[in-house]
């Protein structure tokens, strides 16, 4: 709960991590604070899809200094800012009326309970998991303690981040052996003296962690380690991450016709319409859903056993991919994410009470600019 009377951005910048830590980003995305300053005092948040000109004026208008979105607006560089098109148009007026702007993007669609997440329950869809396991994001810490210093030590580790893995923490490998060294007359050993040949009992304590949390855990171990040498080792391992990635795939309650299921999402999401593959001859039962432009992924959903497989921005050619052996459906871009905005909003109202002094009546907002850009007739 955040009380402070002189709330400031970068006050907000960590609870926004907490929601979608930029970690979780891909590499190609561009998350995090894209316009503004982090020592303002926040008035207010709006919360949209995509932070264009009309929702930086709609921010303005309901004083809101601060701007969530979905979508970066700053996705590419650019190398002018002159308002030639939306983009610059957008950045100019926020710059010009003190708005800042931060964005979320694919942090919150590898977030165990982000955007597929939000998808699979609307759409009922249950036991899910990740469809395509986020990669070379784990390593392992393995360092050696004198046995009566090890449990200290990994107590700090595991306050640091280190030793949590899916539903469990606190997790970690501890085996028990010989450790040797000698000091030389600049040396201060904990255990023997300096010029001894030292024979210590040590316990070799690994935990694994994700890799953005290496820095505080390394401080952790350089801390709280006895010895003025700390002797360690950090790895990459090749493990997925199974709790992070793009993407979900779970079951229907019960099979269900095809159509009437895609009626019932038709309905659900709002959609102009659904664009699918030709239907099967049985019911479904596995669905994977990916938010946004999911093409990338119709081999994973194949690969995993997927009835349907449903996503957005699909061409002409990603239909023949399904082989016959899945439906592809595409639901739209927008459709697809559109339980976002609600989500990052009820967050922060459980994490926020006050902005300023005088608290405010409607501090974080929903805004009610429709961003998507297809129409149908």
């Amino acid at each position: 709960m955040t009380t402070n009377p002189s709330f400031t951005l970068r006050q907000l910048i960590p609870l926004l991590e907490t929601l979608a830590p930029t970690a979780y980003a891909e590499d190609f995305d561009n998350v995090g604070l894209l316009v503004g300053d982090p020592e303002v005092t926040v008035t207010g948040i709006l919360v949209c899809h995509d932070a264009l000109e009309p929702v930086i004026e709609e921010a303005v208008a309901r004083q809101c200094n601060v701007v969530v979105c979905f979508h970066p607006i700053l996705f590419s560089g650019i190398k002018k800012i002159t308002g030639k098109n939306y983009v610059e148009r957008a950045i100019r007026k926020a710059i010009k009326n003190d708005i800042a702007i931060y964005a979320v993007h694919t942090a919150l669609d590898n977030h165990p309970e982000g955007v597929n997440t939000l998808l699979c329950k609307a759409l009922g869809i249950i036991e899910s998991e990740v469809l395509i396991p986020k990669t070379d994001f784990i390593q392992k810490l393995v360092t050696y303690a004198p046995v009566e210093h090890a449990a200290a030590l990994r107590e700090a580790l595991f306050a640091a981040g280190a030793g949590r893995i899916g539903n469990y923490e606190n997790c970690s490998f501890n085996s028990t052996g010989i450790g040797t060294y000698q000091g030389n007359e600049n040396s201060n050993p904990v255990v023997g003296q300096r010029h001894e040949w030292v024979n210590a009992e040590e316990q070799k304590i690994e935990v694994t962690f994700e890799k953005h949390l290496q820095q505080p855990i390394l401080q952790a171990l350089f801390k709280h380690h006895c010895y003025e040498e700390v002797a360690y080792e950090v790895y990459n391992l090749q493990n997925t991450h199974q709790n992070l990635g793009l993407g979900r795939i779970g079951k229907l309650p019960n099979p269900r016709d095809a159509r009437e299921f895609l009626l019932e999402v038709k309905a659900t999401l709002a959609c102009g319409g659904i664009r699918h593959s030709a239907f099967l001859d049985r019911k479904i039962e596995r669905v994977a859903v990916l938010g946004g432009s999911g093409s990338f992924a119709i081999k994973n959903a194949l690969a995993a056993g997927a009835d349907l497989y449903l996503t957005a921005d699909l061409k002409y050619h990603n239909y023949y991919e399904a082989e016959g052996k899945m439906i592809l459906a595409d639901v739209g871009h927008f459709e697809s994410e559109r339980f976002t905005k609600n989500y990052i909003v009820d967050f922060l109202k459980e994490k926020i009470t006050n902005f300023a002094p005088v608290p405010l009546p409607s501090g974080i907002q929903v805004s009610e600019v429709n961003t998507n850009p297809v129409k149908y007739l």
